[in-house]
């Protein structure tokens, strides 16, 4: 081995080259995982559709539930960063809770695929979910920032008091999960489809329309 290949840029370069090529790997096991369900997809077909093989990408993941596993926490890992990153602190309570269900109303949108790797996780019950132990701590923060907002809105006399963050959140994903999961059956059925670039507008203002008429109402009495 040479000098310039023992050198500390030659391994940099090397680190750079193995974190593309995962990166790659997961891009292309993503749309396979998505496409054809876990049990259908073949890591034979993620080899051919990138630059590597069968034998690197087990070294990398280890086996295709591993790999799978890994297909699932990156695409969480990306909605949840969306989320926070969304600064929301220096709005009123009314125009935060409508910034963060718009962040998930695009997100969801722009993400078909994580939509189909939910629901094929919910037909095997989340049993790969359940150990992945990271994906309840990747999904605290966004409860925690709905919990401030909600916190804000209340102390302010603008959000009702009997309801918490997590069925807001529920509710934010429900809508966003059902126009991207429920498209062909739903156009199928009705002749619309739901995310027609004409009505992403009227759509994204309905959901906040929902979600703050919904917060604004008064308490229900038990």
């Amino acid at each position: 081995m040479t000098a310039m290949q023992n050198s500390p840029a030659a391994g940099v370069e090397r680190r750079r080259d193995a974190e593309r090529t995962r990166a790659e790997i997961l891009d292309v096991a993503a749309a396979e995982f998505s496409e054809r369900g876990y049990n259908g997809a073949r890591v034979d077909e993620i080899a051919a559709r990138t630059r590597t093989t069968k034998r690197m990408i087990y070294y990398y993941f280890g086996g295709k539930e591993q790999l799978y596993m890994a297909v699932l926490e990156r695409a969480y890992t990306r909605i949840r960063a969306a989320e926070q990153a969304v600064e929301v602190d220096h709005l009123d309570p009314v125009t935060a809770i409508r910034r963060l269900a718009e962040i998930t109303f695009d997100h969801h949108e722009a993400h078909p695929e994580f939509i189909r790797l939910v629901s094929i996780e919910n037909i095997h019950h989340a049993e790969h979910m359940a150990e992945l132990a990271s994906l309840v701590d990747l999904s605290m923060p966004v409860i925690q920032l709905l919990d401030g907002i909600l916190k804000r809105g209340r102390d302010a006399g603008v959000f009702r008091a009997d309801v918490d963050a997590i069925d807001v959140h529920m509710m934010i994903s429900s809508y966003c999960f059902f126009r991207v999961a429920n498209r062909d059956t739903f156009g199928s059925l009705f002749g619309r489809d739901l995310v027609d670039p004409a009505q992403h507008d009227r759509y994204r203002v309905m959901l906040g329309d929902m979600i703050v008429s919904y917060l604004t109402a008064g308490d229900r009495q038990p």
